[in-house]
């Protein structure tokens, strides 16, 4: 296979990347590049060291370094990694010596370090929270001055059509009027409701705060400060969550009375089941978004009103670090932290997530973050947290 000098690097990195694969023998892989064996183990062997680099002509990178590991043990843990992609470098070298009982086992920083040149290993994106000079507290208010300031959501009430039952998601921008989704869904739980918020985040960007009632998966009647993991994840995001007042459901009125227009226009009209009714609701939503007047927008339509946020949604973050002088704090899954020994209840909406201490100027006080925002305060005295009382609105 004649090889133009330009292609030469693409033509290498295909090879390894079949290689890594392994879907067919290694000398008819050789075959198929037109290269011999020992060309295909130099590539492989440079792979296995240096990473992608060590594929160029002439390379300078040291062929030996300390603690590396052989072609054939890198070779298995390729194999391993990709048998079981979200395994990290400590199940795999336990795995690698149950396998290998008595061989040497190479070193979690050998592993990692191997995985990373490769590809395999997915980098840890990290949260960075700042210290503001005033506190963003949750479950206040803000105000929908610009397209993205607050999303409302809720649950519609459903309907059926041919014996299936059909309960719209809907997602709204309060200032613009536009609505983002109506989804009918099949389960309310907190991750149907986060993967269909996924999407309209990558879509539409993300919002400075989401309102919604009390009702689950939103909110928690039992959790510290109503939170629930859904919420919490938003918080992680930078999102404030705000709910309604018990019993005061027209602080969400603009989503109600599209709720009622819904109800008016689509319910209980359309056969055919869920298929036929979220055809007859994409239909809705684009009329109501693009062509009809609304009064509360001078006679302009949401679109004409709406801009995607400049808060870009990249995916979700592993880590959230805090400010110095912080301490961070992981909430472990009874729903509680230790600080100096002592365990004290935060929530288990917060389970698997970090806060940061913020040390008041009375001793044992603690402000407790999480992300940017404040939950409440830790005593130390009496090893209590006690969280934010909720702002009301007017």
């Amino acid at each position: 296979m004649p090889w133009k000098e330009t292609d030469a690097m693409k033509e290498k990195r295909a090879f390894i990347d079949a290689m890594l694969k392994q879907n067919q023998p290694f000398r008819e892989l050789c075959r198929e590049y037109g290269i011999s064996e020992k060309t295909g183990y130099k590539w492989r062997n440079r792979f296995l060291e240096q990473g992608y680099a060590g594929l160029a002509e002439e390379s300078r990178a040291p062929r030996e370094h300390p603690n590396s590991i052989d072609g054939d043990t890198a070779a298995e843990l390729f194999r391993l990694r990709n048998a079981h992609p979200s395994w990290g470098a400590k199940k795999l070298q336990a795995l690698y010596q149950r396998i290998h009982p008595g061989a040497i086992s190479p070193s979690l920083s050998s592993i990692n370090r191997i995985l990373e040149k490769s590809g395999l290993l997915k980098k840890k994106r990290i949260h960075k929270a700042t210290a503001p000079s005033e506190c963003p507290r949750l479950n206040q208010m803000l105000e929908a001055n610009a397209p993205n300031d607050v999303w409302c959501i809720d649950f519609k009430g459903w309907w059926r059509s041919d014996g299936e039952i059909c309960e719209p998601f809907t997602v709204r921008d309060k200032h613009s009027r536009k609505v983002l989704c109506v989804r009918l869904m099949t389960s309310k739980t907190t991750d149907a409701v986060r993967s269909v918020m996924t999407e309209l985040f990558r879509k539409y960007g993300l919002p400075r705060a989401i309102h919604s009632d009390n009702g689950a998966p939103f909110a928690a009647t039992s959790g510290i400060l109503g939170l629930t993991k859904l919420s919490a994840w938003w918080i992680t995001l930078g999102i404030l969550p705000e709910r309604s007042l018990p019993g005061c459901p027209g602080q969400n009125g603009s989503l109600e009375r599209m709720h009622g227009d819904i109800a008016r226009e689509i319910e209980g009209r359309i056969s055919g089941g869920i298929a036929a009714n979220q055809v007859a609701l994409d239909a809705w939503v684009e009329e109501y978004n693009s062509v009809r007047p609304n009064e509360a927008l001078g006679m302009k339509t949401p679109d004409e009103v709406y801009r995607p946020s400049d808060r870009k949604y990249t995916g979700d973050f592993d880590i959230l670090e805090y400010p110095a002088g912080y301490l961070p704090r992981k909430v472990l899954k009874s729903g509680e932290i230790v600080l100096g020994g002592v365990r004290v209840s935060i929530g288990f909406a917060l389970r698997g997530l970090q806060v940061g201490l913020r040390e008041q100027k009375q001793q044992g006080l603690y402000d407790v973050f999480l992300a940017e925002f404040l939950l409440g305060t830790l005593d130390m005295t009496s090893c209590c947290f006690t969280p934010l009382t909720a702002v009301k609105s007017d």
